[in-house]
Order: C-alpha cells, then sequence, then structure tokens
C-alpha cells in the first residue's frame, strides 16, 4: 500500500489576488471591540497578537492604522520585576513573550520604554547547564526557547557585548537536537517538525554557525513539504497550513527557496483568505485569525510579492527594520 497524502482541493471560485485592503481592515478592526468574546478568550496570547498585528499592517504599508501610544503602554505594563514579558497584565512571564514585547518596540523604536537590563537577566537566567533554554520558571525546555533568546538578544544588541548567555553551550544544545534526516525536533531524540526547524536554523543563523547544517539534506526534507495542493505541511502525512508558508523560511536562509514551486505556494495562500471579511485561515474554508494572517502574508513577501515590504527570512520582521537597527543574521548563498 502506498501513502495517502493529506491534501485540500483548491475550489474554481477561491480568491486567486491577494486582498491587501480587506486584510488592513481586519487587522486593524480585530480587537476593536474589547468586550468581544474571542478577544477576551485570547488574553494569553496578547502580546503575541499585538506583534503579529503590527507586523502584518507593517508588510502592507499600513502601520499609521495602528495606535502605537496604546501599543507601547500595553507592552510596558507586561513587563514584570523580574525583567521578562508576560503575554498581558496578569499574567506569568515567558520567553516567548519577551521576545514577542522587544519585537514590538524595535517596530516601533521604543525599545528605551521598558527596561532592558532586567529583560536581559531574565534572558540569561532561563539558561540551563547543558545550554538549552526554559521557557519560563517551570522549567519546559525547547529549542523554541533557544531561538527566542538568541534573537531577543541581538535585537537589543546583547547577544555578543556583555552576554549573558553562552553561546557554545547554546549551538552544543541546538546541533543535540538534529536529526538523521537534517531536521530538528523540539529537544534530542524528538521528530523533526517544520518549526521546529526554523528555530534551530534561525538561531545558528543568528550565530553565525549555519555551517553545522546539513544544507542539502535538510533542503531536501523542506521541499519534500509541498503538497499537490501547493500548500507545505509541518510533517510528513500532516495537512497543509499556511503558517508553514513562513516556517519554510529555512530554505531561505539555507539558500535554496527556489527548490519548491512558489507560485503553488502563493495559489494555496491567496485561496486562504476571506473575501469577504479579509484575514486568512490555515486552510482554504477555515476561519481566519491573525495568526494565519501574518504567517501567509509574511510568505508572500518571502515568495516576492511587489505591493509587500521585504521581510526577513529569520527575525520575520520587515526588512527596513532590521537595516535601521543594524541587526544582521546569515544567510547561505
Amino acid at each position: 500500500q502506498g501513502t495517502i497524502v493529506k491534501d485540500v482541493t483548491l475550489k474554481e471560485d477561491a480568491p486567486k489576488n491577494f486582498l491587501m485592503s480587506k486584510h488592513i481592515e481586519y487587522i486593524a478592526n480585530y480587537g476593536a471591540n474589547k468586550e468581544d468574546y474571542e478577544y477576551c478568550m485570547t488574553e494569553y496570547l496578547r502580546l503575541s497578537g499585538i506583534y503579529w498585528g503590527l507586523t502584518a499592517v507593517d508588510l502592507m504599508h499600513c502601520r499609521d492604522r495602528m495606535n502605537e501610544n496604546e501599543i507601547v503602554e500595553f507592552v510596558v505594563s507586561c513587563q514584570k520585576d523580574c525583567g521578562g514579558f508576560g503575554p498581558a497584565p496578569d499574567h506569568d512571564p515567558s520567553i516567548l513573550y519577551t521576545l514577542s514585547a522587544i519585537q514590538v518596540l524595535c517596530m516601533l523604536d521604543k525599545v528605551e520604554k521598558i527596561d532592558v537590563e532586567k529583560a536581559v537577566d531574565f534572558i540569561g537566567g532561563l539558561q540551563n547547564e547543558d545550554g538549552s533554554f526554559s521557557g519560563d520558571e517551570w522549567g519546559e525546555v525547547d529549542t523554541r526557547f533557544s531561538f527566542c533568546a538568541v534573537t531577543a538578544l541581538s535585537l537589543v544588541g546583547r547577544l555578543w557585548e556583555n552576554c549573558p548567555i553562552n553561546v557554545a553551550k547554546t549551538v552544543e544544545f541546538i546541533l543535540s537536537c538534529m536529526n538523521f534526516d537534517g531536521g530538528f525536533g523540539c529537544r534530542p531524540g524528538s521528530e523533526s517538525h517544520s518549526g521546529q526547524i526554523y528555530c534551530c536554523v534561525g538561531a545558528l543563523s543568528v550565530l553565525g554557525e549555519l555551517h553545522h547544517v546539513d544544507d542539502d539534506l535538510l533542503g531536501w526534507w523542506l521541499c519534500e513539504r509541498q503538497l499537490p495542493s501547493g500548500g507545505l505541511n509541518g510533517r510528513p502525512e500532516k495537512m497543509p497550513d499556511v503558517c508553514y508558508s513562513w516556517w519554510l523560511s529555512s530554505l531561505a536562509m539555507l539558500g535554496k527557496l527556489h527548490w519548491i514551486d512558489g507560485s503553488k505556494l502563493k495559489q494555496f495562500i491567496l485561496a486562504s483568505q476571506d473575501d469577504e471579511i479579509g484575514g486568512i485561515a490555515d486552510r482554504p474554508g477555515d476561519m481566519v485569525d491573525p495568526f494565519h494572517t501574518l504567517f501567509g502574508i509574511a510568505g508572500l513577501s518571502l515568495l516576492g510579492e511587489t505591493c509587500l515590504k521585504p521581510i526577513n527570512p529569520v527575525y520575520c520582521m520587515p526588512q527596513d527594520v532590521l537595516d535601521r537597527i543594524g541587526v544582521k543574521a546569515q544567510i547561505l548563498p
């Protein structure tokens, strides 16, 4: 018996053009009603949600649609005494939201509004003896947190000068998560997954250590994630999902983005748009959300959509922001 391919069929009447004005309205209006059920139930994601929305509208040249003063005030209110950030003022701090806070403030050029030294100390305090990072005080270890630590420190200029982490151990742990197929998992021995690969390859890119990656082997594993619909999955035998249009930016870091069919991927992303209210879903016909809207737009930027700002494949931020603050990462030719 052959492998059953799990995929979707794109409908003939699915959107074929990028509905930018609708997406701008969708993002700008999301959360306008603070009493909305969905808004209230996603408080635990609030800071990341601000990052998704702000990045999306910035890529669409419409950052002025966001209330920047309100955003800065909210981000500042999420920093705890320990230096880390929670997703909202009454939530515990985590390295995930600490990165989101720093990314948002870098885009708004307002990093000085927070206590950077405390944030740096918080990140450094989450590194373990083996070089791995915990996400918070409860101790869960995941390569996502290695990426968050390295990326956040680089954005505030503390990765090389007065660095609070052991960089050599950081690299050692990430490499211990490399698998026989060239991919990476969340911990040593965990299966390869496109999201974890993005985190590990991204961290190595920021650290200038991409020579450790078997780029041809990993490149093949990644390009085999493309299904007949054009969409990408995160692991073999899984359904395609718009968010992997971004996680596959690992191919861009490896200089192999041309190994997938970009036109078919674009067609899949466009088919996942809601042509009435705007926004992008995980796959055609599903409900839209800010997470998939950003990563669909980011994927289109990566594929060269001319109406969007260029995006940096490592930081998932507009390239002009990184140029302004002087942050670079290693990209293979």
